[in-house]
């Protein structure tokens, strides 16, 4: 495929912006390693930004516009197991918007990244208006019979839960009680027993939140379970009763439990568990920084490897929350997740319509989708991009890049030695 700017793959995007910025965005291509004008070759935040603009423009350009169902096409994998692929729609705008959440909530600026990030928020919440609209051609499939659709809610409660001033405060009171009715709808579907509890406590938690009495039984559940029964040591959980190696810690399970044990700190006891639970997501974040090899890899294990550097959301959470183990320094954080976004996005990994394609670096490695795998499924990845949600002069953006670990191990030079930890 002849490879396009993600400019000319998502259609005018800048419509609101200046004819000067429009012409400048045109040259910002995350495959040619360009950068947002006005910046350095090796500007990190510039090159994040790219990526993610590219990932996000075609979801929320069409979205706000109510074209986003007739426009992206929903792709599935070739064992789908034929759930009503309509639900790939909430997966990619419920995901999408979990990662860049940190992002949308910086205060409005005048820089070019600024103007983007305005634009992008405005966008999202018009979407959000069109989501919740049953009369909206890009209404959700809340009503389905399918029980995914309560995966990505659980995943939209995560963005209103880290970003509520940006995405849930400006909301039209109609929205609001719109999607409330939503989420105490899904009530009905029964989670398995595995990571799915998570998904029926945080969306119970985001009730909780926005003061609507939770159902609380589901948000203990999950609390308990994975506290005790669920939890393997040195910062690992399994995924249900029998352990799986993969990145489902990544994914969905530190992150999820600590959101939930977080908004429920003035329910209960609850301090004690948040404090266990933020130590073992910090413990993993190390295992996921040692993962990345000095050329900038990752091991490619498990289930859902399609959702690329998702797996990567612990790490970027302890970043962006500027809780590193004191082992991880900002600028070596910051070097080992640019240099894996590079070796997957430097690849062309987008149909000609702008969205992402199954498979990890090349829409040939379709076989990686797995039976619930839509193309929805996807925008998982932009859970790695939390650290976007500092501002650009924080540390973890504006100090030097370091080796990471597994760069200085295999250059002789001094690195940290590791132990299990027992909490």
């Amino acid at each position: 495929m002849k490879r396009r700017t993600w400019l000319q793959q998502a259609g005018l995007l800048f419509a609101g912006l200046s004819l000067q910025n429009t012409q400048a965005a045109t040259q910002i291509d995350p495959v040619s390693n360009n950068y947002l004008p006005g910046q350095k070759q090796g500007d990190d935040r510039a090159y994040w930004v790219s990526v993610l603009v590219k990932m996000a423009s075609p979801i929320l350009e069409n979205i706000s516009k109510g074209t986003f169902q007739k426009n992206m096409p929903m792709v599935v994998s070739s064992s789908f197991d034929g759930r009503n692929p309509k639900v790939g729609y909430l997966e990619a705008f419920a995901r999408l918007i979990a990662g860049i959440a940190p992002w949308l909530a910086l205060p409005d600026d005048n820089t070019f990244e600024g103007k983007l990030r305005k634009k992008f928020r405005e966008q999202t919440i018009q979407g959000l208006i069109h989501g919740v609209d049953p009369n909206s051609p890009d209404y959700f499939a809340w009503r389905d019979k399918s029980s995914q659709t309560l995966v990505d809610a659980a995943h939209l409660a995560l963005a209103f839960m880290r970003a509520p001033k940006a995405l849930w405060d400006p909301l039209p009171q109609k929205t609001k009680d719109q999607l409330i009715s939503e989420f105490k709808h899904i009530r009905w579907i029964k989670p398995g027993p595995n990571n799915w509890i998570l998904f029926a406590a945080i969306t119970e938690s985001f009730l909780y939140s926005v003061g609507v009495e939770p159902e609380r039984t589901k948000i203990d559940h999950a609390i308990d379970t994975f506290d005790t029964e669920w939890y393997v040591g040195d910062g690992w959980y399994s995924d249900g009763k029998s352990f799986s190696f993969d990145y489902y810690n990544g994914y969905v399970i530190h992150s999820m439990l600590v959101e939930t044990l977080r908004q429920n700190l003035k329910a209960g006891d609850y301090q004690e568990k948040y404090d266990r639970a933020y130590k073992r997501m910090q413990r993993y974040a190390i295992h996921l920084e040692r993962l990345i090899s000095p050329e900038g890899y990752f091991p490619v294990i498990g289930r859902s490897s399609t959702y690329r550097n998702g797996g990567f959301q612990p790490l970027a959470q302890v970043a962006l929350e500027k809780k590193l183990p004191k082992d991880l320094k900002p600028g070596q954080v910051r070097a080992g997740l640019t240099a894996i976004m590079k070796n997957i996005y430097q690849h062309d990994i987008y149909d000609k319509h702008g969205w992402l394609v199954l498979g990890l670096t090349s829409d040939k490695q379709g076989n990686l989708a797995d039976y619930y795998t839509n193309v929805g499924s996807l925008y998982e990845a932009s859970l790695a991009f939390l650290p976007l949600g500092l501002p650009a002069s924080d540390e973890f953006w504006s100090s030097p890049a370091e080796k990471w670990t597994s760069q200085k191990a295999f250059s002789g030079e001094l690195f940290p030695k590791d132990y299990y930890v027992t909490y």
